[in-house]
């Protein structure tokens, strides 16, 4: 075995090492960490689907479809408060980016969210209990964040994309930039949220003896 093997052997050795002494000692730590890394690597994958989705939605007539539903109240300026609120026409003419917009947001989630759905399961809690079971109470879980995260989208989506493309001057490319802060405030929603959720519901149950 050349030098260089054994120094590559000794060094993946002892970061495993090093993992497993972590994981041993301070097992809940180890695991909210193992969450934190792989939440974030689905934060990259969102970052990089909403885009995306976004350009591929706007050549169609689904931007110019209004998707404004649930109302709730009203604004400080007296207009209608939406949960969901996607007002018709691109947002770069100062609409909401209709259904266009609400359709790239949401499967650009939910296919991140399907992906560490498993990954969590697997990885962070390697949990071997119903997979039928957990994916139900994931999903409840998943449309009520959505939803909450929805109602705060309504608060912070105008002055965001405002900022970027009026404010600073950025045009488009403050658009794209706004796309990314939106999917991280909402990744950070997510975050905090699914974590005490997946303690719950993925679960290691006792295995049977084998005979």
């Amino acid at each position: 075995m050349s030098k260089g093997n054994v120094n590559k052997t000794s060094s993946s050795s002892g970061v495993t090492g090093l993992w497993k002494g972590i994981k041993e000692k301070y097992p809940n730590s180890a695991q909210f960490l193992m969450f934190f890394l792989l939440s974030n690597g689905v934060t990259v994958l969102q970052l990089v689907l909403m885009p995306l989705f976004r350009s591929i939605f706007a050549e169609t007539a689904l931007v110019n479809m209004n998707f404004q539903i649930w109302q709730v109240g009203t604004t400080v300026d007296g207009s209608p408060n939406y949960i969901f609120d996607f007002a018709a026409g691109p947002i770069s003419e100062g609409g909401g980016g209709g259904l266009a917009f609400f359709l790239a947001v949401q499967i650009s989630i939910a296919v991140a969210q399907i992906i560490n759905f498993f990954a969590q399961r697997s990885i962070t809690f390697k949990s071997n209990s119903s997979v039928w079971k957990a994916a139900f109470w994931y999903f409840v879980a998943y449309i009520i964040i959505t939803i909450v995260a929805a109602a705060a989208l309504g608060f912070y989506q105008t002055p965001v994309y405002n900022f970027f493309m009026n404010t600073l001057g950025w045009g488009s490319a403050g658009e794209t930039a706004a796309d990314i802060v939106t999917m991280i405030i909402n990744s950070a929603i997510s975050f905090w949220v699914f974590f005490p959720i997946f303690k719950i519901i993925f679960k290691q149950v006792p295995e049977e003896p084998k005979i």
